[in-house]
């Protein structure tokens, strides 16, 4: 079976029309249809009339299948942006999502006039959105990824190299909820966006995030706060007098994520809020010598 781009387009169109309103409908296939094809959008446009073969028929008719059983279109095309970068993301890290780029505003505003070649570690790193977003801007920064899970570090491993950052970030394995490795040093600057969703959420999480998602970068305890209780208290040995740390939060969280730092002797310096105008991450200061 041979069809035009534009009926591949169309008939990917009125099958996500079934799940989606019509305005995502028409950007999943226009998105879906330049990944089978490997054309930019423009290019499909240009050549709407134009014939294909039967294994992108078939390759385009499977990602669609993907995305009308639930499955989010990050994963079928293999890649997302975020903040100015193509990452590549598989189901072993969370999908960057604009809420992150609150956190890393905040530690930007703050990186940018750190001491010359600062040390930043981004904990919980998962794809590496964070970190590698700092090391962009921050162009003397040595930026350290760390996980604890081996198969997100594959994906931040490889966004790295996709992003030619490989003389100024590695990736290392590391255990957010346990005590730093002596190995990790000291570092001007600790990035986090942990798990912090309660257990309750988790059973209430939408079925793309609950069926798809690693639970592992999600779930934050009972009370979604262990992640900060454990990196608050345990991560200090890992910062220079003075230093900072950056976290993401949940919604609603925000008090008692700023209580955990200051019980730990950190000095909250600022609160800030995502797109959608909710509080979601703060940028506090550990004590000096």
């Amino acid at each position: 079976m041979v069809k035009k781009l534009s009926e591949l387009y169309l008939d990917a169109r009125r099958a996500l029309l079934t799940r989606e309103e019509p305005h995502t409908a028409s950007l999943m296939a226009r998105n879906l249809l330049s990944h089978v094809t490997g054309k930019t959008q423009e290019q499909i446009l240009a050549d709407r009339e134009l014939y294909v073969n039967s294994d992108v028929c078939e390759a385009m008719d499977a990602a669609v299948c993907r995305i009308l059983q639930g499955e989010p279109l990050a994963y079928v095309l293999g890649e997302w942006d975020f903040y100015g970068m193509t990452l590549y993301v598989d189901k072993n890290v969370l999908i960057p999502r604009d809420d992150t780029c609150a956190v890393t505003d905040l530690a930007l505003s703050k990186a940018l006039f750190l001491n010359q070649d600062p040390r930043i570690l981004d904990l919980c790193t998962g794809s590496g959105c964070i970190g590698l977003a700092v090391a962009k801007r921050v162009k003397d920064a040595r930026v350290t990824l760390a996980d604890v899970s081996r198969e997100a570090l594959a994906v931040a491993k490889k966004n790295v190299s996709n992003l030619h950052m490989t003389g100024r970030v590695q990736c290392v394995q590391a255990d957010a909820l346990g005590k730093p490795s002596a190995f990790l040093g000291k570092y001007d600057m600790i990035i986090s966006n942990p798990p912090y969703i309660t257990t309750q959420e988790m059973g209430e999480l939408d079925a793309s995030v609950k069926d798809y998602e690693p639970h592992l970068a999600l779930h934050g305890g009972d009370d979604g706060l262990d992640f900060y209780r454990a990196i608050a208290k345990n991560y200090a040995a890992a910062l220079k007098p003075g230093g900072y740390l950056c976290f993401e939060f949940g919604m609603g969280q925000g008090d008692a994520v700023c209580a955990i730092l200051e019980e730990n002797g950190y000095t909250i310096l600022e609160r800030t809020r995502d797109y959608n105008d909710r509080e979601r991450a703060v940028l506090a200061q550990w004590k000096e010598d």
